[in-house]
């Protein structure tokens, strides 16, 4: 078995180690145009070159949850595309919007201004039934995040495509309750796949239904949200905040207002950072079993995007 590993923006040696030692008798190689025929191949933003070179691949495997790069692309045909389905990454989604939901309610950002002028000073307390958190996308990283908002016992919405139950959490479903979902969400939180259904999702329409004084959390992908809708519901006041993880264009550029926006929190995609060897580990047991033609998981569904 012969595997391509072509990830951008990764130290090549230690994922190809990692992966030999995991698949014993298999043969990992960095790929380079002209390469031999590989069985599969582990990717982050690889190029059109690899698949048009690589035409009898089985199985690509990815090295992230978000596949919309990918999909891009134009893949071999017979080929089966894998994504990480956690890998370390719940557990740090968890803690970041955790963190960005009881910094933006505690007020911790204005206690913050105070401190850099000496000014000792306290907010009345904020009531949590005041601030029901919605969560959209309910994948392994969505119920985890909102388990964990849960255990901090604000109220907990979810919408998803499909119907989902997750304890704690009220679920909503499709488009035809997606407006209900909104109307009760102060707090909003994006872990929705990228697909062309949900490209622009967060909108002025989306965002105006939220409740007022409405917050708003990206850690999905930028291309969710219309960055001069949002920008315009901060300056009119209907919403309070944001906390950005992810851009339209990263890095972000030097000039875009977010930077510089007083109500907007920016930090550079780093939410739910890929962990090397747990991937490693995933990836190996996937690629095993798909050797022996046992089912596995994370397999992406290329008409529906995830």
């Amino acid at each position: 078995m012969r595997i391509a590993l072509c990830c951008t923006e990764m130290k090549s040696a230690p994922w190809i180690a990692g992966l030999a030692a995991a698949l014993p008798g298999a043969v990992v190689e960095e790929w380079r145009p002209g390469a031999p025929q590989a069985d599969h191949a582990v990717v982050w933003a690889p190029p059109q070159q690899l698949f048009d070179e690589q035409p009898r691949l089985k199985g690509i495997f990815n090295t992230g949850a978000g596949v919309d790069a990918l999909l891009k692309l134009r893949l071999p045909p017979e080929a089966v595309l894998v994504r990480l389905d956690d890998a370390g990454m719940s557990v740090q989604m968890a803690e970041f919007v955790c963190h960005a939901l009881v910094r933006h309610f505690r007020e911790l950002d204005g206690y913050d201004q105070d401190a850099a002028q000496a000014r000792w000073s306290f907010r009345r307390p904020r009531a949590r039934a005041d601030f029901p958190v919605g969560v959209m996308g309910l994948g392994v990283l969505g119920q985890r995040v909102a388990q964990a908002v849960a255990g901090f016992e604000f109220p907990v919405r979810g919408w998803s495509r499909g119907r989902k139950q997750v304890e704690g959490v009220r679920c909503f479903a499709g488009a035809g309750e997606f407006d209900e979902f909104l109307a009760g969400t102060r707090v909003l939180v994006n872990l929705l796949p990228l697909t062309p259904d949900t490209e622009n999702i967060m909108d002025r329409a989306t965002l105006g239904r939220l409740l007022p004084g409405g917050y708003v959390i990206n850690v999905a992908r930028g291309a969710h949200l219309v960055d001069e809708d949002l920008l315009a519901l901060l300056d009119n006041g209907h919403l309070a905040g944001a906390a950005l993880d992810v851009f339209r264009t990263e890095p972000l550029p030097a000039e875009h207002p977010f930077w510089r926006h007083p109500k907007v929190t920016v930090t550079p995609h780093t939410s739910a950072r890929t962990l090397r060897d747990e991937s490693i580990a995933q990836i190996a047991r996937k690629i095993a079993a798909f050797e022996r033609g046992e089912p596995i998981a994370g397999v992406v569904e290329l008409q529906r995007g995830y």
